[in-house]
């Protein structure tokens, strides 16, 4: 199996040929979804959302989530975590605003303009999502210490069940949305882009894994909303802005 290094050098490379905004979307998302398509059916058809967490995160001796009176899950990775990525959409914005000042920054508005879109977008779509889903955090379950039965995703839930607004991951969104820099560096530098997956992945995994240990999401809800950031970052890379973020380099031109 290729490493990740080698396919983000092969997938910059091949720039140098042209591609449809649908086919690179299609190439760009049909791993992906293959793979969340497998993980979702597997959490949505088994028990081991539950079983992950009594295993990982919840102490059924003291009964109670071992992250719920953290200081590190509490204030610094969920409450400072909020601000990471509202700092960084920030900073996009005054970068962006930049470039109508100063003729030198041009180059840099239509990468910074795509990373506050899809940023925005993928934050704003899962968090939104939340609000119409009806799920329960694992926190409101009864296994857990709450009152609430468990329901697998997508399955009836009884009528008089309480409102539950913990699907998908939100925080966890706002660490895998830094994705968007592994789209403004893949034309232009393999070890920026290399540095973008990686800082995804572990954003995206210590957010996650904070909420869940205070109960507050499952492993699937954090499955969902890395493949929907994903889904919602090449969207808008491949469509509004066609695959391109930066001005093409000038062939060298020979003088002999």
């Amino acid at each position: 199996m290729p490493s990740t290094a080698a396919v983000v050098s092969r997938d910059i490379a091949s720039l140098n040929s042209e591609a449809s905004p649908l086919r690179f979307w299609w190439q760009h998302t049909r791993v992906p979804l293959a793979v969340f398509i497998l993980l979702a059916t597997i959490f949505a058809t088994t028990q081991f959302d539950p079983d992950i967490a009594r295993a990982l995160f919840f102490d059924s001796v003291h009964h109670r989530w071992i992250g719920a009176d953290s200081w590190w899950t509490n204030e610094l990775i969920h409450s400072g975590g909020q601000w990471v990525a509202r700092s960084l959409v920030a900073a996009a914005i005054v970068l962006w605003a930049a470039t109508f000042v100063k003729p030198d920054l041009l180059e840099l508005r239509r990468p910074t303009a795509y990373f506050i879109v899809a940023t925005v977008l993928s934050i704003s779509i899962v968090g939104s999502l939340k609000l119409v889903t009806n799920v329960n955090c694992p926190w409101a379950l009864a296994d857990f210490g709450g009152i609430q039965p468990y329901v697998h995703l997508f399955s009836h839930r009884p009528p008089l069940m309480h409102a539950g607004h913990c699907f998908p991951a939100a925080h966890a969104s706002a660490g895998y949305a830094l994705i968007a820099f592994y789209f403004v560096f893949r034309e232009r530098n393999v070890r920026l882009a290399r540095i973008g997956v990686a800082a995804t992945i572990v954003a995206g995994l210590i957010f996650g894994l904070a909420q869940q240990s205070r109960g507050a999401h499952f492993v699937s809800h954090d499955v969902w909303s890395a493949f929907l950031v994903w889904l919602i970052s090449v969207t808008v890379y491949a469509f509004a802005f066609k695959t391109r973020l930066w001005n093409r380099p000038e062939p060298e031109v020979s003088t002999q």
